[in-house]
């Protein structure tokens, strides 16, 4: 809608006075046009749309042009917000995505002049066409951030050269909990670079300071090309707060002047909606987890392991949590409410590997207690147990978090408890950060590690090359998905069709 430089001025900053023009824009006047800072974006792509992100140096209104080839030969124009100092300056419209390419440009309107446009493009599903999708996680974690000497983080323009039609975040966007220096020097002798930002020197705590964390990665020339050619489905895990965090800590870390994790998550929680492209319109609670339809073929369930958890502790009670009630039952009803042949459940933890947070304590649902459900693994019994007695098939797991890649086959005959129907966890990551080694398996839903892709030494740079994403293609007709779990270059590592 039509909007005055007064609506502007009034929405959050200041604007110079200048004289009424005739027919052009005067060279200063270009010169102090609106800057979009960290290029475009687009996420949870519905049947018919996408969301588009960007963010401005300054109040601006935002505006999306539609086109169906790169020339941009017929544009389809629509108005966003008008992105504010409140939002940082962030914000998100949704456009019309009616081809199989569709491509955008953003620009930034301050009711004196434009800025300069930023252009993307994404993909949409086709019934002709194989549908590709990546998913990883772990980003600039363990001291390994944005590295000059690598022209930024490689593994993105892997990605990219994949051309796919999405990409799953499974978390660990950032590392709020992890300053980065300059240099790392490494056990081999070798001197690892970080490109350093002042809100990269501290943990975060403030606002601003968490919004510092995901404009240090869309400084990245590799990671912001790769988001502006590829939707995205986010969700979160614990690094975009700080390290294992559940609801209710408090902190004894010396780091923080603030100790209550529930308020840092707060701000986290803003500066993740403010920063990545999440319609929160769709979200269940407009947190995070939600369902991405995408065609006949597939549905993306986005699940949230972190903000309705119990406390880490032993785990081992006759009830625990890490969906909590309400979403675990709304998991299941999804399920079993998609007319998709094929569903993939976005989770930021794996389900039967070890992932201990200290002495006597675990961060995922495994417990190390080889016996029936007890603690967070009683919550994931009772889902799988309802899908099988609902009928739900054809489900597979992707996640991250661990820090290497594998692909793991549950089975009741293997399994202390036994009320589920067999399926696949394919676990992938780091994208850029530190690798681990593999993790030892809990018995209780009977996993076995087909393969994994994982250092000998905990803490591995990037430079060694044990960073991994992984790919979902499914065949024109829906008969058949393929995962393939790839290495840094893209290269194949291990593959499956079910």
């Amino acid at each position: 809608m039509p909007f005055s430089r007064r609506a502007l001025l009034a929405a959050g900053g200041a604007l110079a006075a200048l004289p009424a023009t005739t027919g052009f824009t005067a060279p200063a006047l270009l010169r102090d046009r609106p800057v979009l800072t960290h290029g475009v974006q687009a996420g949870d792509p519905l049947p018919g749309s996408v969301l588009v992100w960007t963010r401005a140096d300054r109040p601006a209104r935002m505006i999306v042009e539609v086109a169906a080839d790169p020339q941009f030969s017929q544009v389809r124009r629509i108005e966003g917000p008008v992105l504010t100092a409140d939002g940082g300056f962030t914000g998100t419209v949704r456009v019309p995505a009616v081809h199989r390419e569709v491509f955008y440009r953003v620009s930034a309107d301050d009711g004196r002049v434009a800025s300069e446009p930023v252009t993307g493009r994404v993909r949409t599903p086709t019934a002709h066409e194989p549908l590709r999708i990546l998913w990883s996680g772990d980003v600039a974690g363990q001291g390994f951030g944005s590295n000059p000497d690598l022209g930024g983080m490689p593994i993105f323009t892997a990605m990219a050269g994949r051309d796919p039609d999405l990409f799953l975040h499974s978390g660990d966007h950032v590392y709020a909990d992890g300053p980065l220096a300059e240099t790392v020097a490494l056990p081999d002798g070798r001197t690892w670079r970080n490109r350093v930002t002042p809100e990269k020197l501290k943990v975060a705590e403030t606002l601003d300071e968490f919004r510092g964390q995901f404009a240090y990665n869309l400084l990245d020339d590799r990671y912001r090309a790769f988001a502006a050619c590829v939707a995205q489905v986010n969700q979160w895990d614990d690094h975009e707060v700080t390290n294992n965090w559940y609801p209710g800590e408090v902190l004894t870390d010396p780091r923080y002047t603030e100790k209550r994790v529930d308020v840092l998550a707060r701000r986290a929680s803003r500066a993740f909606h403010e920063w990545v492209p999440l319609d929160r319109r769709h979200a269940v609670d407009g947190r995070v987890h939600r369902r991405i339809p995408l065609d006949d073929r597939a549905e993306v369930f986005v699940v949230d392991m972190r903000t309705y958890r119990d406390a880490n502790g032993p785990n081992t009670a006759p009830e625990g949590h890490i969906l909590g009630r309400e979403q675990a039952r709304w998991l299941v009803d999804a399920l079993a409410s998609s007319r998709a042949r094929w569903k993939l459940v976005q989770a930021d933890m794996p389900i039967g590997i070890h992932v201990p947070d200290g002495a006597g304590a675990w961060e995922a649902v495994a417990n190390g207690d080889p016996g029936g459900p007890s603690g967070r693994e009683s919550e994931i019994a009772w889902v799988l147990g309802e899908l099988r007695r609902r009928g739900v098939r054809d489900v597979v797991w992707l996640t991250a978090d661990v820090h290497y890649s594998a692909a793991n086959h549950y089975a009741p005959e293997r399994a202390a408890f036994t009320g589920f129907d067999p399926f696949w966890e394919f676990v992938s990551g780091p994208l850029h950060a530190g690798a681990f080694p593999a993790g030892p398996l809990d018995p209780t839903f009977g996993p076995d590690q087909v393969f994994v892709s994982a250092p000998p030494a905990p803490n591995t740079s990037p430079l060694d090359g044990f960073q991994h994403f992984g790919e979902v293609e499914i065949a024109p007709g829906g008969e058949a998905l393929t995962v393939t779990l790839r290495g840094i270059s893209g290269q194949e590592l291990w593959s499956t069709t079910l």
